[in-house]
């Protein structure tokens, strides 16, 4: 299988970019939308219209848990239609939505649809490829993934000034259904008969309690949850921050773009470098530079006003060029010893550090109001956190070779 797919690896990334990208697609078409959309369905507080972003994310957790396991079951390909199938559903609850509650429905619907596309893909990778080679397929596939949010916030405005806001939403449903085509046609299924299981609580339960065994994967997992978390932040209060706090309601889309252009030019060196310095030193420096950048403008604007957009931009691209680094090898080592449970574990770190990063997200996004400081402030404290347990890992780890080689 492996040989086979290799001989269209372009397509392979393709493909697994396209399944991911409908989740970007999703969530970052919306935010210019998100004040008018607000305006229809009734919201009285401006940070409600976040909740727009983050419940998608809380979809997107908890769906994994159903379709992981269920995909170690039935195969990768039949639970990727079933998610397909609920999401253009809830597009559906989404478009009709008149006040914030079924709107806020519609999207946790929408989250744990496309769950089953997102976590799929990386059970599928993982059934096909390990180690550092796998961080690279991964930095390669999240390159192409990375050109959604590049256009998507344009693609909304241009949809909102032409259209409407429900237009958003039908453009969704018929790139799912091309992708769900796509998929369908051309990609093998890869769960071998020999790591099939009869779905059943029981082997969940013991599939679940097995992946806690491996401090590695926890760890990393939790590590993802913190940088999920923070960047969720600039997801979700972005818009806010650029049309409503520096008035760049018609820029806000290039610029959206220009700093995704900044995470993808990261996950491009990394699909290179993973080779020559593994995943794990990578992981490290990155980890530091995003803590650096987010502290220094902490304390170069702590108690002061917003700086010069082109200030904030820089900032902002420097910690994007960090994250770059982070998103794919993060999940690579997270995944690395349980590619026996792949489908189970993808679902079960993709729901941890979701679950993680939701709250994170709302809790910080509460405070953005003025200013874009408190984003900041939530970066610095993210990355202190998992950089706090990344050396616990690594001094675990060495305590176990030690006593291994006694």
């Amino acid at each position: 299988m492996q040989n086979n797919i290799r001989t269209s690896q372009f397509e392979f990334v393709a493909l697994m970019a396209s399944l991911m990208s409908v989740v970007a697609l999703a969530i970052d078409a919306l935010l210019p939308a998100l004040e008018i959309i607000g305006i229809t369905i009734g919201t009285t507080e401006v940070v409600d219209n976040q909740l727009l972003i983050t419940m998608i994310f809380l979809g997107l957790g908890f769906g994994p848990l159903i379709f992981g396991p269920l995909s170690d079951s039935l195969g990768r390909k039949p639970v990727v239609y079933m998610g397909f199938a609920l999401f253009i559903g809830a597009s559906f609850i989404c478009v009709n939505a008149t006040s914030l509650e079924v709107m806020v429905v519609g999207r946790i619907l929408q989250g744990i649809g496309l769950s089953a596309p997102r976590t799929i893909s990386i059970a599928i990778i993982r059934d096909m490829y390990s180690g550092d080679y796998m961080a690279r397929i991964m930095s390669f596939v999240t390159v192409v993934f990375i050109l959604v949010p590049v256009i998507a916030p344009a693609l909304g405005k241009f949809v909102l000034d032409y259209y409407n806001w429900h237009g958003i939403f039908y453009i969704q449903v018929v790139i799912s259904l091309f992708v769900s085509f796509w998929f369908w046609k051309r990609q093998p299924e890869t769960l071998s008969i020999e790591n099939k299981k009869v779905f059943s609580a029981t082997g969940f339960i013991g599939e679940f309690k097995e992946l806690f065994k491996f401090k590695k994967t926890v760890g990393f997992t939790i590590i993802s949850g913190f940088i999920t978390g923070s960047f969720m932040v600039y997801l979700s209060s972005s818009q806010q921050i650029f049309q409503n706090q520096y008035n760049l309601e018609e820029e806000f889309p290039y610029i959206f773009a220009g700093l995704a252009i900044a995470i993808g030019a990261a996950v491009f060196s990394n699909g290179v470098l993973v080779i020559k310095y593994g995943m794990e030193k990578l992981i490290t420096v990155a980890l530091v530079s995003f803590f650096v950048v987010s502290a220094t403008y902490v304390a170069l604007f702590y108690n002061a006003p917003n700086p010069d957009v082109r200030i904030l931009i820089l900032f902002f691209g420097l910690q994007f060029f960090s994250i770059g680094f982070l998103f794919g090898n993060i999940r690579a080592m997270a995944m690395e010893p349980v590619g026996h449970i792949a489908g189970t574990a993808a679902a079960v770190t993709g729901c941890i550090s979701t679950i993680m990063a939701v709250p994170i997200s709302i809790f910080i996004g509460r405070f953005i109001a003025d200013t874009a400081l408190p984003l900041f402030v939530g970066f610095s404290i993210c990355a202190a956190l998992a950089i706090g347990l990344l050396i616990y890992l690594k001094n675990n780890e060495k305590r176990t070779i030690k006593a291994l080689s006694e």
